[in-house]
C-alpha cells in the first residue's frame, strides 16, 4: 500500500491535498470503529462521564457539515440540521445518544464526508484564500476550513481508541 496526499483527478492541486487529509483521516476513523456492538459504540466510559462513540460521531458529521455551508456561504436547511444536530444540548454538551447503530452513524457521516468530495471538486486553489465565518466573530480561509475538518477528525479518533481500550478492559 502506497500512502500520499494525492486529491481527486478532478480537483485542483492543493484543494485535492486538502481533501485527501479529509478522506484518508475519515477511512482511518471507520476502521477504527468498525465492528463495534451497540453496547460499545454507546460507552461512556468507566465513569460514564464521557461522550460516547455514537456521540462524536455524530457530532463529527454535524461539524464537517456545517463548514460545507460555511464554505459555500448558505445557511444549513432545516431537515439536515434537524438530521444531524444540535450541536450542543441545553447543557452545553454534547446531546445524548443510544441505541443508533453504526451503519445508521456512517452512512450518514458518509453522506456528508460526499458532500465534501463534491464541494471539493468544485472549489478552486484560488478560491482556498477566501474568508469565511468562522466562530464567535472570527474568519478562517476555506483552506484552513477543510484542514480543520481533517484535524478534528483526527482528534476525536484518540478518544474513540481510548473507550476502546477502557471497554475491552471492562
Amino acid at each position: 500500500m502506497i500512502f500520499d496526499l494525492r486529491g481527486e483527478l478532478e480537483m485542483d492541486t492543493v484543494t485535492g491535498i486538502l481533501y485527501s487529509m479529509v478522506d484518508g483521516n475519515y477511512k482511518r476513523l471507520k476502521s477504527i470503529v468498525a465492528n463495534m456492538s451497540q453496547e460499545e459504540i454507546d460507552y461512556k466510559g468507566p465513569d460514564r462521564k464521557c461522550n460516547s462513540t455514537a456521540q462524536l460521531l455524530k457530532h463529527l458529521a454535524y461539524v464537517d457539515l456545517t463548514w460545507v455551508y460555511r464554505i459555500k456561504d448558505e445557511v444549513m436547511p432545516l431537515d439536515l440540521e434537524e438530521k444531524y444536530g444540535p450541536m450542543l444540548d441545553e447543557n452545553n454538551q454534547l446531546p445524548q445518544l443510544k441505541g443508533i447503530s453504526l451503519d445508521v452513524l456512517l452512512n450518514d457521516y458518509d453522506d456528508v464526508i460526499n458532500m465534501i468530495k463534491s464541494l471539493c471538486c468544485q472549489l478552486t486553489d484560488k478560491q482556498l484564500n477566501q474568508l469565511v465565518d468562522y466562530e464567535n466573530g472570527n474568519e478562517a480561509t476555506i483552506k484552513w476550513g477543510i484542514w480543520h475538518i481533517a484535524d478534528h477528525n483526527r482528534y476525536h479518533q484518540a478518544h474513540i481508541t481510548q473507550l476502546r481500550k477502557w471497554f475491552s478492559q471492562n
